[in-house]
């Protein structure tokens, strides 16, 4: 099977350049799923869309033979570009509350779906090389952890049928050519919890009349932070961020309440039990200190799976990569506190799945 060149090369180029100038944020990616799909028709996959949304199923039959799913995300995030390329995105769309926001492909995952594309347009004129059935999964709404598990749910391996294996990859800052990939666990649970804090608004001018929730929230803030260093195994990972807080709209008045989000990240489920139950036990010890009108409330805004490749399936895949593009091109993929929701798919079908880095940096930035 050729390699990707010449006039492919040109248009998929192309095509990543376009997917970047048009960023689309989670379960928004009408657009992005329209020119996946119709590049799969044009290369004769049976093509499923709006599967958990936006998603978009293509299969490939090819006589017996194993089924590969292959994955690739579409989401871009609410980023204002400042790359200063030609085919920089200017998009804007609005958020919930109605302000107007930037958008950009931050995380690759145009990247992502330029590849898958290309895969599958590759795969698909070379059918005389292999056999069995080829899947192409163009995910929704992966940076809120939300898209894999929509596409489960819409019923998505009745639709396909169940693969054999599922195989993604994200793009990494390592040099362009490479390949990163381990078996085991490489990218980490991860869980972003909004937290409520009540107090009893008032004049600045008399505190004692309040229950301010900006102490409160600062108290408990400083406490959480206490929680990996003193709770948590040395020899464990964990990370437990407070990454915003809000309150108060005027510097003479004392709000009724504080709202905090947090994120947590660790290898172990036992762990992360320990941080969520630690979590919960420092808010509501701080509330009840600062003699809060109410009991503090949270909201789990998203939880993403813990990633762990097949030891078994990756080592055929680390061969595979290593006759390809040569063993000097594919290196080990330590575990990192990043989090995706892949592991969905396999975990839900139940068989193995890998997930692998892409390098994407030139060598001279690189360097």
């Amino acid at each position: 099977m050729k390699g990707l060149e010449g006039p492919l090369l040109d248009e998929l180029t192309t095509f990543y350049q376009d997917l970047h100038r048009h960023p689309e944020l989670s379960f928004a990616e009408e657009r992005t799923a329209a020119l996946a799909a119709d590049r799969l028709r044009a290369a004769g996959f049976e093509v499923t869309t709006g599967v958990g949304g936006t998603g978009v199923a293509g299969v490939l039959r090819n006589g017996e033979g194993p089924t590969v799913a292959l994955r690739a995300d579409m989401d871009a995030l609410p980023v204002l570009e400042a790359t200063g390329l030609p085919y920089a995105s200017t998009a804007t769309t609005r958020d919930a509350e109605g302000r107007q926001i930037p958008l950009m492909h931050a995380c690759g995952h145009d990247m992502h779906v330029t590849c898958l594309s290309g895969a599958a347009t590759l795969l698909a004129a070379g059918r005389d090389r292999w056999r069995g059935t080829l899947v192409a999964l163009f995910q929704p709404a992966e940076e809120i952890a939300a898209g894999a598990q929509a596409m489960v749910d819409d019923r998505l391996f009745d639709r396909i049928g169940t693969p054999d294996v599922v195989l993604g990859q994200h793009v990494f800052p390592s040099p362009a050519g490479t390949v990163l990939v381990s078996p085991g666990e490489i990218l980490a649970t991860a869980d972003s919890i909004e937290i409520r804090l009540y107090g009893r608004g008032g004049h600045s001018s008399q505190p004692e009349r309040t229950v301010d929730p900006v102490v409160l929230a600062a108290a408990t803030v400083m406490r959480l932070q206490t929680v990996v260093a003193r709770e948590v195994s040395p020899f464990e990972r964990a990370v437990l961020t407070v990454a915003q807080i809000h309150a108060g709209h005027k510097e003479n008045v004392i709000a009724d309440e504080a709202t905090i989000t947090l994120n947590i990240r660790t290898f172990s489920t036992d762990v992360r039990r320990t941080l969520l139950a630690a979590i919960e036990r420092v808010v509501n010890a701080e509330a009840a200190a600062s003699g809060a009108t109410r009991s503090p409330e949270f909201r789990t805004l998203n939880s993403f799976p813990l990633t762990s490749n097949d030891a078994a399936a990756t080592e055929k895949l680390r061969d595979a990569f290593a006759a390809r593009f040569g063993p000097e091109r594919v290196t080990e993929m330590k575990p990192l506190m990043g989090s995706e929701d892949f592991g969905v798919f396999g975990a839900t079908a139940g068989v193995p799945s890998v997930f692998w880095g892409l390098g994407g940096a030139d060598a001279e930035v690189y360097a």
